[in-house]
């Protein structure tokens, strides 16, 4: 006995059951004003049509804001886990850093031992001077001038020419190296004297001192006072 094909959706029927042509004839001849008498065929076609169209102005009007929500709580998911990564790398090498982070500090308190402070200032002109006068040199200018304010220090130019011989020179500037505190020596120019008679240097010498607590506190105030003045 040969065995009947059931169609998907339709119960009871099967495909040697089904004639296409009588289907077609049933959509023709339906009453749209009476629904309750039209075949069942074309209401299970119409039913499951008007299903699909739900399903797709469903999707396209309100699940569309939904899929685009999720889009953008997966970028930040996305980004929320590289930042995770981030962070935990930086807790994996967290002695690490603390251990360089304490170098740093320890280099920059050895850098920062080199500048006097206020009260030592004096004591440095005078050890550069005698720097001078240890080799021989004569000074004919020795001229402390304005500091210059910084961050965190102050920079104390020196006008200084002095006479003597190139040799002499290079040892000075050798002995001002080697003091205790940072001395640079800059524009440097050196001439034949008036007389013929030896050399002359012209330079500026530059010391840095670190200001104390108080000073850093008044130039932070005196920003503040000008940025407040700028904007009014």
């Amino acid at each position: 006995m040969k065995k009947m094909t059931a169609l998907p959706g339709v119960a009871g029927l099967s495909l040697s059951e089904i004639d296409l042509k009588s289907i077609a004839e049933d959509f023709r001849t339906l009453d749209p004003k009476d629904p309750g008498v039209w075949p069942l065929i074309p209401r299970i076609i119409i039913l499951f049509g008007m299903f699909l169209v739900l399903l797709f102005l469903a999707g396209w009007f309100g699940w569309q804001s939904q899929y685009e929500e999720l889009g953008a709580k997966r970028q930040d998911e996305a980004k929320l886990k590289e930042d995770w990564l981030g962070k935990k790398r930086q807790a994996v090498n967290l002695e690490e850093y603390r251990n360089q982070l304490a170098e740093i500090e320890r280099s920059f308190g050895t850098l920062l031992k080199q500048l006097p402070n206020a009260s030592e200032m004096e004591s440095l002109l005078i050890d550069i001077n005698q720097a001078g006068l240890g080799r021989g040199l004569q000074f004919e200018l020795f001229k402390p001038g304005a500091e210059v304010v910084k961050d965190f220090y102050a920079e104390l130019p020196i006008t200084v020419n002095l006479t003597g011989s190139y040799h002499d020179f290079g040892a000075f500037a050798g002995d001002v190296a080697k003091l205790p505190r940072i001395v640079t020596l800059n524009d440097v120019n050196v001439a034949p004297g008036k007389s013929g008679d030896g050399l002359v240097l012209a330079t500026t010498a530059k010391t840095f001192r670190y200001l104390d607590e108080s000073e850093i506190a008044a130039r932070k105030k005196q920003e503040k006072d000008r940025a407040k003045g700028a904007q009014k």
